[in-house]
């Protein structure tokens, strides 16, 4: 018995665990207590307004997701703080970053973006994400892709996703724009998806529009060069480094020459064209200077204001394209009679013209 109590005893001392040294949370009691005042305060637009004029990241993000968002009630708490912060805005830099999927926007962003950072300035990066057709679900990888740069302090990083409809992601982008002009950031870097029309969106909000290549990306790419090109103020070929230097420095000459037979834009500035690597931070440096110098450029002969003026009109004229396309479908009548009339388009009992007229006069109840 004695035995048996003694090996009971030994099993049962094995198990204990001694207390140790006690450690400290991972995230202070200060950032909790802050975090959860944050979450339960009900906030007003005056509280968004000056808490995006301090720099308080949390509350600029919640401003953004308000404009995001798709809720009615969300709609006029978004505008009156757009509203509030537009004397605020108009004081940086924007600039756009296209290019084919796989030319590595990212890396460059994060390369150009900490090259900036050396020259004093605050970056925002707004980058649109595709979202997938049928889960409606989006990557939203940036603040991964740039994980360096999403970590210094004068860099906010917010990635949006598309959800498919170019017009709505692009007018709430170009709002976002608004809100972190007021928080301060003067340089602010757009990322398009890269995959068609939201190339032409994102020039139509940007000062200057920069267009990353690779070297022998073949003639398949052609007609998407052709139409961005156009729009480019700077054509960088990138991954400049290793055995593909001479490609890249080839294929920056062939597009030298190729743009000569552009029309010159309206800035008076012949595009550049150079090569860089964002891995090895070669040719980032030129690349800052050149977009200074057309800056300056287009700010000593006005272009620069009149090219705001005539973006700021345009987007009155989208944003009430939008509205009416928006009403238009969630209107009753509509709603109503659509089904039937798509049935009898597909039937070929009735052509699609005579379907929308009929619809257009059913919303706007023309006799």
């Amino acid at each position: 018995m004695s035995s048996k109590k003694n090996k009971h005893i030994k099993f049962k001392s094995a198990l204990s665990v001694n207390d140790g040294i006690e450690q400290p949370p991972s995230v202070s009691n200060d950032v909790v207590n802050k975090f959860k005042k944050i979450k339960k305060k009900h906030f007003t637009v005056s509280d968004y307004v000056d808490g995006i004029k301090n720099k308080d990241r949390t509350i600029l993000s919640k401003a953004i997701t308000l404009i995001e968002s798709n809720k009615k009630e969300h709609f006029k708490i978004a505008q009156n703080i757009i509203e509030n912060c537009l004397p605020l805005s108009g004081n940086s830099i924007r600039i756009g970053v296209t290019g084919v999927p796989g030319v590595g926007k990212s890396t460059f962003i994060e390369s150009f973006g900490k090259k900036l950072l050396q020259h004093g300035k605050t970056i925002a990066v707004l980058a649109v994400d595709p979202s997938s057709e049928r889960s409606k679900g989006s990557i939203l990888g940036d603040k991964t892709r740039m994980e360096e740069l999403s970590l210094k302090d004068d860099v906010y990083v917010r990635p949006s996703p598309s959800s498919g409809t170019l017009g709505g992601v692009a007018r709430k982008t170009r709002e976002t724009i608004i809100l972190c002009e007021a928080a301060g950031f003067d340089t602010i870097i757009i990322e398009t998806v890269g995959v068609g029309q939201s190339e032409t969106v994102v020039h139509s909000m940007v000062d200057f529009f920069l267009l990353l290549m690779l070297a022998g990306a073949g003639d398949e790419l052609q007609g998407i060069k052709r139409g961005i090109m156009e729009m480019a103020n700077m054509v960088v070929i990138n991954k400049a480094d290793g055995d593909n230097v001479e490609n890249a420095n080839k294929a920056k000459n062939e597009f030298e020459r190729a743009l000569h037979y552009f029309p010159l834009h309206d800035s008076g500035c012949l595009p550049k064209v150079l090569t860089c690597s964002s891995i090895n931070n070669s040719g980032i440096n030129e690349v800052c200077e050149k977009i200074q110098n057309y800056i300056k450029h287009s700010e000593s002969n006005l272009f620069f204001d009149k090219n705001r003026n005539k973006q700021s009109i345009y987007w009155m004229y989208e944003t009430i394209n939008e509205k009416l396309k928006t009403n238009f479908y969630n209107n009753f009548s509509v709603n109503k009679e659509i089904t039937l009339l798509e049935k009898l388009v597909l039937e070929n009992k009735i052509s699609s013209f005579v379907a929308a007229n009929k619809l257009i006069n059913k919303y706007f109840d023309f006799k």
